[in-house]
């Protein structure tokens, strides 16, 4: 994805959040997320980067999609 995943206003954060998200659904991103809810059951994984705010970072949207494929996340 090409734009930043640091958005200061709601309304950016509304369309990054659903460009993110679609790009999750794109065929290679999916099985992607699938293998690694797969993974979570039978090791621990971790995934971070630097916001430091996770309620406006890409990470929220990933926990999302990762817990729709029930992924084990704690």
């Amino acid at each position: 994805m090409r734009r930043s995943h640091i958005v200061e206003d709601k309304t950016g954060w509304k369309s990054f959040a659903r460009a993110f998200a679609a790009e999750l659904k794109r065929p290679d991103q999916a099985h992607l997320l699938d293998v690694i809810a797969a993974l979570s059951h039978a090791t621990n994984l971790s995934i971070g980067c630097y916001c430091e705010d996770e309620s406006r970072c890409h990470r929220s949207i990933l926990r999302a999609a990762l817990l729709a494929r029930g992924a084990a996340i704690l």
